[in-house]
């Protein structure tokens, strides 16, 4: 492989990002992500469709991601280009396809940053301190870009931080699950009640899988950064499995804790089902809960904006976005325009309110991207196999298993989700068309 820093580079190529990620860092970078805010008040949903056996569809929807993300393994060794899926999809079907994947990426971080920012000024930052949302969201926001600019290295470490503060705070439903059950006023018997009044076993959990996949969403984000990892194809399938398993691992045992711990009803009907579990336990206090929701939404959010940010970058790079967005700072060498655009947007989502009908669309489009994904590593692995024989490679029936739990997912999300996701993939597909148009012709 060349080094970029010794290879003259031509005077009109975008600057190269530069490698500061390794193995640890990726891996924190990746289970930062993935241990987001969502798990907070995940468990009382999942719970309604499933009944108290929670840990069932967590472990189902940890298989399934699986599929996806052995699939992006192979991709990401093979070509360890910011971009991502879009860069994947151009590769194996062209620039429309390309486009339309990283668009559907790039709307679900901008909008899933925006989501989150209006998060952080809510009732979790209440317990605390009363300010405008629109000042929290400002200033939110801005430091959020500034901490992203600085450095790869700088917002990985400041993510280390904070994926260890979420991982205690988790760790503590679990441990306070435990005593609950141990003084006697938790129940087992829970842990193996699989079923609602409207969904019999089987309906359960594929319903239940649904809403906990998006649990896991977030690992997709790392591909963007392995441009910036040092030799990815080493690093990047440890680190990615390794935190995958890490965070199902603590899925299930949160999920098994809170739902012996609280009973059903009451875990369905709280809007912070893991804040139940503590005052089910009593003697922590309750506003620890809630600093430590607030390091989880911060978290994400940095984490979601790096990835909407090199996401840009690596769109704009294949000529699929303006090309502004390819400038990087002289000195750190990071995507300063993708940074500042994609934060804007962001920003104007977050001071709209107007997010949340969008939001509900984020699964739909990822599973567009995922299905994508899939059938693009068995396009690529025909065509370049030979080229590229040290990368990792997945058995043949992962990615085909892997679109098809793509396939399955997306028959059990709602028709007005549908409608919604259908309008933002028009805009998509309108917005393609005229980016492979100008490349046809070579504007």
């Amino acid at each position: 492989m060349k080094d970029l820093r010794t290879t003259p580079q031509p005077s009109n190529a975008p600057t190269p990002l530069k490698k500061a990620l390794t193995t640890p860092l990726l891996y924190f970078f990746i289970l930062g992500d993935v241990l987001g805010a969502g798990v907070y008040v995940l468990v009382g949903q999942v719970a309604a469709d499933s009944g108290g056996a929670v840990w069932v569809p967590l472990v189902v929807a940890l298989c399934l991601a699986l599929l996806t993300a052995a699939s992006y393994a192979e991709l990401v060794t093979a070509y360890p280009r910011a971009g991502g899926a879009s860069h994947y999809a151009t590769l194996a079907y062209g620039p429309f396809a390309g486009f339309l994947a990283g668009f559907c990426m790039l709307a679900a971080g901008i909008v899933s940053v925006a989501a989150l920012a209006r998060g952080f000024a809510g009732d979790y930052l209440t317990e605390f301190v009363t300010l405008p949302v629109v000042l929290v969201v400002v200033v939110f926001l801005a430091a959020l870009a500034l901490l992203n600019a600085r450095g790869i290295r700088e917002s990985t470490r400041a993510n280390v931080v904070a994926t260890v503060i979420e991982v205690s705070g988790l760790l503590l439903v679990i441990g306070l699950g435990v005593w609950i059950v141990l003084r006697g006023d938790g129940d087992l018997g829970r842990l193996t009640q699989l079923g609602t009044e409207s969904h019999g076993p089987a309906a359960a959990v594929l319903s239940g899988a649904v809403l906990a996949y998006y649990s896991f969403v977030g690992f997709e984000t790392s591909v963007n950064v392995a441009e910036e990892t040092r030799d990815p194809r080493r690093s990047y399938p440890r680190a990615l499995f390794g935190a995958l398993i890490t965070a199902g691992a603590v899925y299930a045992l949160v999920g098994a804790a809170a739902a012996a711990a609280v009973p059903t009803d009451r875990l369905v009907s709280s809007s912070g089902p893991l804040l139940e579990v503590v005052r089910e336990a009593g003697g922590v206090p309750t506003e620890l809960f809630g600093a430590v929701a607030l390091v989880a939404v911060a978290n994400g959010a940095l984490l979601t904006g790096i990835m909407s940010s090199r996401l840009a970058y690596g769109m704009a790079r294949d000529r699929l976005l303006p090309g502004f967005l390819t400038k990087v700072l002289p000195g750190r060498r990071t995507p300063w325009a993708a940074i500042a655009a994609t934060t804007a947007l962001s920003l104007l989502l977050a001071l709209t309110g107007d997010v949340a009908t969008l939001a509900s669309t984020l699964v739909l489009l990822l599973l567009v991207v995922f299905f994508m994904v899939n059938t693009a590593t068995l396009v690529l692995r025909r065509r370049d196999t030979a080229a590229r024989p040290d990368h990792f490679r997945a058995p043949t029936a992962v990615p085909l298993l892997g679109a098809a739990s793509c396939v399955a997912l997306a028959t059990q999300i709602e028709a007005e989700v549908w409608l919604r996701g259908l309008i933002v993939l028009a805009v998509g597909v309108v917005c393609g068309a005229v980016a492979a148009g100008r490349l046809r012709r070579g504007v």
